[in-house]
């Protein structure tokens, strides 16, 4: 799994400097960039999980519940900060920078500023809980936090988000930590 996250991060990474430059770093929610911005964290999910109907559900589900956007660094009460789109936290910086063998301020820039690279990162982060818990479910709380009781928490929150999804509701707005 980390030749593979090695890889297309690499990849990601390189591919994304194209498509950032033709489309705006920094979107914000609000922005009249918003929906330009949007529709390429979507491309940036579907090809993350590679036509696997349940992996673009989850994907879509944790974005949805994060509500980050290109170019987000949101600080934390821990004084982490949270990273783009997926709002990946800072506390990857320095493995996933290990992993891919590049400075830990270009793998920061890459996660705030480039959405497939963030989606990517989110992909993996989720896979690798996945593959350790062995549990759809704690491995939705563990993309969220080491702590159980907000990854109780932030797995009832993305089941509410997934079901409403199916059934074409509205969901309410995420609650934040």
């Amino acid at each position: 799994m980390i030749g593979r996250l090695r890889a297309v991060l690499l990849t990601v990474g390189a591919a994304a400097a194209l498509i950032c430059a033709t489309t705006t770093a920094r979107a914000g929610p609000g922005s009249r960039d918003d929906v330009e911005a949007e529709q390429v964290i979507d491309q940036c999910i579907r090809r993350a999980a590679s036509g696997r109907s349940w992996l673009e559900q989850t994907l879509r589900a944790l974005r949805r519940q994060e509500g980050g956007w290109i170019g987000a660094e949101v600080r934390n009460a821990d004084g982490s900060v949270d990273l783009g789109p997926m709002q990946v936290n800072s506390w990857w910086i320095p493995r996933i920078a290990r992993l891919i063998d590049r400075s830990k301020p270009q793998v920061r820039s890459w996660l705030r500023d480039d959405p497939c690279f963030n989606v990517e990162a989110a992909r993996w982060i989720f896979l690798s809980a996945l593959h350790d818990a062995k549990d759809f479910w704690r491995a939705v709380g563990i993309y969220h936090s080491p702590t159980h009781w907000r990854q109780m928490r932030y797995a009832k929150g993305i089941a509410l988000i997934m079901a409403n999804d199916r059934r074409g509701r509205p969901v309410p707005k995420a609650q934040a930590d």
